[in-house]
Parts: structure tokens; sequence; C-alpha cells
């Protein structure tokens, strides 16, 4: 058996697919594979798999490029890279890798919140500059979580430990909206439910925990941040295209809201013009996953997806069959 892997990974998961006996090929390149660099790699050989990233775009050309490959694991637990219509027609199997970055990203999202309230980022780049003078009363004077609202924008497992942690660790005051409500998390983190505009207009951090869908792209844009107290903070750490990022840099500019805090970006790896000239906003590069731990079990469940299509068996995280 064949397997290509479009970008290199945690040795776990290689590992694994080699102790099965699997030819493992590995992109070579230091970055994203071009889509023309794509087509070819996987046409290179009559592959039987092919382990893919959320930055690779996955459809009828990548699937007609390599015929012999009826499964692609996406290395992600999101999978808006992958066009699923495509696999469909293709009688090609998707895969995940669910659950395991639950609680890599719900500390990173914690941690942004924390950073954009604290002003951390921007007084760290004030004493690098060598412009601390001593102690004063005014001195970046930030938020404190402690009795705060935190709104949430999605209540899946990201979210649901995002509340937990931030309740729990602070005694902020969690609100949610989602498309589906869950009272039973609601008693268990005694959280309250609300629709998304009375939660924007209320919360003072507010939290993006949605999939990229039709219905979710630009869900936060020039409307809902006019909505937004303007001592409010807004976190993405979902998908880039939630957020209409131009507006967002309007409302940094202005003080529409006060602060910002992503992980992820509409067009990345590029950024909206001035985002980066800001004070007011943190910015990471998409790394909430990026935990030694979760990166590696990400590769074993990618690889077990693999080796279940393979060995005859339904794969554990199926997307589509």
């Amino acid at each position: 058996m064949k397997v290509y892997i479009t970008r290199r990974i945690p040795d776990a998961g290689i590992k694994k697919l080699q102790d099965k006996g699997y030819e493992v090929d590995i992109s070579e390149k230091d970055g994203v594979l071009t889509r023309e660099e794509l087509v070819a790699a996987v046409s290179a050989k009559p592959y039987d798999a092919v382990l893919c990233l959320l930055t690779d775009k996955i459809d009828k050309d990548v699937f007609a490029a390599v015929p012999t490959a009826k499964i692609f694991a996406n290395y992600a637990v999101g999978y808006d890279n992958l066009n699923l219509p495509d696999a469909k027609e293709a009688s090609v199997t998707l895969t995940n890798t669910p659950g395991v970055l639950t609680e890599a990203v719900a500390e990173h999202a914690a941690a942004l919140i924390m950073a954009i309230g604290r002003r951390i980022v921007e007084s760290d780049k004030f004493m690098r500059a060598g412009k601390y003078m001593g102690w004063g009363p005014m001195m970046f004077l930030g938020a404190e979580m402690h009795g705060k609202t935190l709104g949430l924008v999605g209540l899946g497992r990201i979210g649901a430990s995002v509340a937990q942690k931030m309740k729990n660790g602070f005694n902020m005051k969690v609100a949610y909206y989602d498309v589906t409500r869950n009272e039973a998390m609601e008693k268990e983190l005694g959280l309250e439910y609300k629709d998304l505009n009375d939660l924007l207009k209320e919360a003072d951090f507010i939290s993006v925990h949605v999939p990229l869908l039709p219905t979710t792209k630009h869900l936060m844009s020039t409307e809902q941040f006019k909505m937004m107290k303007p001592t409010a903070y807004l976190i993405n750490t979902s998908r880039g295209p939630i957020v209409d990022e131009a507006a967002l840099v309007e409302a940094l500019k202005n003080n529409v809201i006060r602060g910002a805090a992503l992980d992820v970006y509409e067009a990345e790896p590029k950024m909206a013009p001035g985002l980066a000239e800001l004070d007011n906003v943190v910015i990471t590069p998409h790394i909430a996953s990026a935990t030694e731990e979760t990166r590696a079990k990400m590769a074993e469940i990618a690889a077990e997806n693999i080796i279940a299509f393979l060995s005859g068996q339904t794969p554990p995280n199926l997307i589509v069959k």
C-alpha cells in the first residue's frame, strides 16, 4: 500500500503507517503545496491513500489526479478545505481528526482572552523597546476577567471547554449563542442562552467557536461590531472567514470595539491591510492546536483512519463515505 502525505507531520503518525508495511512518501517542500504541485505530487504514483492538511484544497481535480486513492484523511478537525460533493461523486472516503485538539484550542482561546484583556503583547513590545522608565498608576490599564461576561458564539466541544475554563478559573459569567440550544450544558456549567444580537450587546469578551459554513461566513462584520460594547474584545480561534477582517480593522481603528485577538485569518497566510500595525490586536499564526501532544495525536488519528480503511474497515472518523 502506498500513502502520500502532503506535508511533514509528527513522526507518531508516519511510524504507524510504516509499521503496517505501507510505503509512505512525504512532501519535501517546507510549506504549502501549490495546486499544481499538489496535483503533480499525488499523481506521481498509484497511491492508495492521501493524508492531507487543512491548507490543501481537495476537489475533483485532485481526486482525478490519483484515482487509486479512495481515502483522503484530513489532518484537522474542520474540513472546509474538502469538497464533499466531489468526493461523493468520485466515491472517495473522507475522514478528519475530531476531539483530540479540544483542550489545546480552548487553552489558546483562554490565553488570547487574557493576552488582549491584560495588554500582554503591547506591554512586552514596550519593554523590549526600552521605554519602561518606572511604575505608573495609569500604565497599560487593561480589563479584568473576574466577574465579566464571556459570550461564546458556538457551543461545541471547544466552546464548552472555554466556558468551563473561564467560569471555573476566573469566575466569569458565561453566555452563549448556537443554532442548537444545549440545556444540559447550561445546567452543567451554569450558562445562559441568548440570541446572537443580545449576546453581542451584553458580553465583554466575544469568543468565536462555529464552523465555517455559507451561513457563518462574515457572521461577525460591521453591523455586529457596532452592536458590541466599545469596551468589548473579539477572539477568533475558529476559521478566519467567519470574521470580516477588513471590517474588523476599521472597527479597531475607530475604537468601535476595544480590541481583538486572532489565531485565524480570512485569506491565510495573508492578513487584512492595516491589521498588523494595530496595537489593540493580538495575532498568532494559526497555532491554537500547536502542542506537541495534540499534533502528535492528530497524526496518529489520521493514520488510524487510513489503516482502518485500507484494512477493509470503516474509519472511526468518517466525514464522507
